[in-house]
């Protein structure tokens, strides 16, 4: 694996990373494609049908994890367990559960207690469409079925004590030392100018947290995760990180049809991000230098890793 770095106007040269085609052949778009309709069918079938009582509230859910998204989580988990060798059916459980969690977590970030917006993924959010009461219970109901659709990894070739420890590693990413308290972080820094070590707790709590655990958990799915699981922790650490810095980048430079949810709100609600406290090329800059970790970290594994690696590439390279 070799990947190509630039300092020179502070961007990264594209990479000539481990072939993506790695695994089963299948070309890289067509995993995607492939990976990601897995992932519906497994939330389809995890979610309560829509008119099953109380039907307004399982619609909602539906509309809430349905139909959007890039599902990078999901592919996270499964590009980790397939890489370990993980059982096809446990990788549904886990990438249905970080799902999720991701959905309730955007319904409750759209509030307009928490960040008042009306778009996501390219439709209203849900409290436009469903009152903001209901919107709650959607949150709190999806994050509930997110540790259901995990446990189930106990049915799918998964130990007993592995699949505990899955679903803490889904809590600890979920609760006050990870999303959640780095909303709460995010919350309490309005206005303020945050020095860049503190951003990064803060995004790292936020954002990283629930991506470095998909990888965590597709991995610990798989046969040969002892090994293995230190670089994969390497790894997720730097692709968390470097998502979040890209989306501040994005915020800046997209627009909202493209990024399918209001762009340059967090410039309007006066939040710190990595754009304004290291500025647009020094973000540019690390995100590269956090996407050279990534592919250091699972150089090791070899051509099996080809799949994180040309993840890596995605989020940092992403124009959306």
């Amino acid at each position: 694996m070799s990947v190509s770095f630039t300092t020179g106007g502070d961007r990264v040269a594209a990479a000539a990373c481990a072939d993506p085609a790695a695994g089963d052949g299948t070309p890289f778009d067509a995993w995607i494609a492939d990976r990601r309709a897995r992932v519906e069918r497994a939330l389809d079938r995890t979610l309560a049908p829509a008119d099953s009582h109380p039907a307004r509230l399982h619609e909602a859910m539906r509309y809430a994890a349905l139909g959007g998204g890039k599902r990078i989580r999901a592919l996270l988990v499964h590009a980790a367990g397939e890489a370990l060798g993980a059982p096809a059916g446990a990788l549904d459980c886990a990438a249905g559960a970080v799902e999720l969690i991701h959905a309730y977590s955007l319904v409750h970030d759209d509030l307009p207690c928490m960040d008042n917006d009306v778009l996501r993924r390219g439709r209203p959010t849900v409290h436009v469409v469903y009152g903001e009461a209901l919107a709650m219970l959607v949150g709190d109901a999806l994050q509930a079925l997110a540790f259901e659709s995990l446990a189930a990894a106990a049915d799918e070739g998964v130990d007993a004590r592995t699949t505990v420890s899955m679903i803490a590693e889904l809590a600890r990413a979920s609760g006050s030392v990870g999303m959640a308290g780095g909303q709460a972080i995010d919350l309490a820094s309005v206005g303020v100018a945050l020095p860049a070590d503190a951003l990064e707790d803060m995004h790292r709590r936020k954002t990283g947290a629930l991506l470095a655990a998909s990888v965590r958990l597709g991995g610990a799915c798989g046969q040969r995760a002892g090994v293995s699981m230190p670089a994969l922790a390497r790894y997720a650490d730097a692709v968390g990180l470097a998502f979040q810095i890209v989306d501040d980048i994005l915020d800046v430079e997209g627009d909202s049809v493209t990024l399918g949810k209001t762009a340059g709100k967090d410039a309007d609600a006066d939040k710190p991000t990595y754009v304004s406290t290291l500025g647009l090329e020094a973000a540019r800059t690390l995100a590269g230098r956090l996407r050279l970790q990534a592919h250091e970290a699972i150089a090791p594994l070899g051509p099996r890793a080809g799949r994180l690696a040309a993840l890596a590439d995605r989020i940092v390279l992403r124009r959306a």
